[in-house]
């Protein structure tokens, strides 16, 4: 981008103005190309609020996930929004044994989670 001042005749020129004026000229894409543009967002503090407390649900739940299945054997995906779109809490509980089925922890431990997850769950 270049910068030039130019001097205005009197013709030109507002009694209220003097008489420079700037100019910005681009010189070709090469600008463009050196300069990347980045989209970013800024939330409300309500919406932040909310993801934060989301995150922290999710950060809770991949410890537990860790907790239950240690050494990890498999892969278990347990997702919030599915179980947020069930209907009641006895849908949800079954599915989340159905999920942990593979778990060699004992049924308390695994009772305990899925009670825990449903009352995090209940606060989103």
């Amino acid at each position: 981008m270049q910068c030039s001042l130019e001097q205005m005749n009197d013709t030109e020129r507002s009694p209220n103005r003097t008489n420079l004026r700037v100019n910005f000229n681009e010189k070709g894409s090469e600008v463009k190309e050196r300069r990347e543009k980045f989209l970013t967002a800024k939330y409300g503090s309500h919406q932040m609020s909310l993801i934060r407390k989301r995150l922290a649900v999710e950060m809770w739940l991949y410890d537990e996930l860790q907790k239950l299945f240690d050494p990890p054997t498999e892969a278990i995906d347990v997702d919030i929004d599915e179980i947020l779109d069930m209907d009641t809490d006895d849908i949800r509980r079954s599915h989340l044994i159905r999920l942990l089925s593979v778990c060699k922890r004992p049924q308390s431990d695994i009772s305990k989670f899925i009670s825990d997850l449903l009352d995090r769950a209940k606060t989103l």
